[in-house]
């Protein structure tokens, strides 16, 4: 898929022949849902496919409406090798969220693009993350994101690393796993 030569809506359609939402706010609400704590994982499912797809019932392969909507939702990329779940979970570190981080993604489209994302009614996914990962440095959420991805352990000057450690303390997103999930996480520590 090519964002510059590339009808977006055609793709989609080639993949997906069932009505499919594509607007960003949707995608929003897919992650929001994901990182719900409190649902089990067959409600975030049910509530992911009510989501995407806007008629239930013209759903025939539910596997395959989840798996076209993860792929979705990675902008047409297909999964790369997975690797191991522990090592996954270790590498993935939120530097944003839009529920916490909305007034700064709100401006910062506003500041570099001139798009008012509460005017908009329609902004495709794959265009709205391709804005978003090209934001520029000025913004204040890629600062703030910058501070939450830089690996304290690789800054050898004690002052800096002091800096980095208070603005990440500063600007930290709120721990949103569940009990459980702090609980296995701090046991597969020790292994």
């Amino acid at each position: 898929m090519n964002l510059l030569i590339d009808n977006l809506d055609k793709i989609v359609k080639m993949r997906i022949k069932e009505d499919f939402n594509t607007n960003f706010k949707n995608s929003i609400l897919f992650e929001l849902l994901m990182q719900e704590s409190n649902l089990s994982n067959e409600a975030k499912v049910y509530q992911a496919l009510k989501i995407y797809y806007p008629n239930l019932n013209q759903i025939t392969d539910a596997n395959k409406a989840i798996d076209n909507i993860l792929w979705f939702y990675k902008c047409g990329k297909e999964n790369e090798e997975k690797t191991s779940q522990k090592a996954t979970r270790e590498n993935i570190k939120r530097i944003y969220s839009y529920e916490f981080d909305n007034e700064l993604i709100y401006s910062a489209f506003k500041d570099q693009y001139n798009i008012d994302l509460q005017d908009v009614s329609y902004l495709h996914w794959w265009k709205f993350k391709a804005m978003f990962d090209g934001l520029k440095e000025d913004n204040k959420i890629v600062e703030i994101m910058g501070y939450r991805a830089i690996n304290l352990n690789k800054i050898k000057d004690k002052e800096m690393r002091k800096y980095y450690k208070k603005m990440q303390k500063l600007y930290a997103l709120p721990d949103m796993r569940s009990e459980e999930e702090k609980e296995n996480d701090f046991a597969e520590a020790f292994l």
